[in-house]
């Protein structure tokens, strides 16, 4: 109902694109809008890639979350990406995070690559998800750290 599979995309079979849609995607992936009039109470789970501009209240697991300007989520979140341009109260855990200047996030942030842009709002404690790995020999942990401005 809210997603559809990049290979229902329409596009005509020519030699060149046959068996391929017309948008770049990962293989098999899906993609899913909560648009900005949507408000659901309740934890969502998605193998699909979600773009969220509506308000969850609830914990989101998904493979990608682009969070929009308008959006507010009120949970934890746990991603392999996550684009943040909106407000957020929970704990945020993802391995490539962007925190894009429009964001407010309230809660502790767990990451492997960080981007934060400047004027972003975070409170909350920053922690890298595998400092002990990344460790150099001296014991101290090399979290990769990117500002943007």
């Amino acid at each position: 109902m809210f997603s559809k599979k990049s290979d229902e995309l329409p596009s005509s079979p020519t030699p060149s694109n046959q068996g391929r849609s017309s948008m770049a995607s990962k293989g098999n992936s899906t993609f899913s809008v909560l648009g900005s009039d949507l408000a659901i109470t309740g934890d969502i789970k998605a193998s699909a890639d979600l773009h969220i501009d509506g308000s969850v209240e609830g914990d989101i697991e998904c493979s990608s979350l682009v969070q929009g300007e308008t959006s507010r989520v009120k949970g934890a979140i746990k991603a392999e990406t996550a684009r943040l341009a909106g407000a957020v109260e929970g704990s945020i855990t993802a391995r490539e995070l962007v925190i894009l200047k429009t964001a407010k996030i309230t809660g502790d942030v767990f990451y492997d690559a960080l981007t934060i842009e400047q004027g972003a709002q975070v409170e909350g404690r920053f922690a890298h998800r595998d400092a002990k790995a990344k460790a150099s020999p001296d014991g101290a942990a090399k979290p990769e750290l990117t500002v943007a401005g």
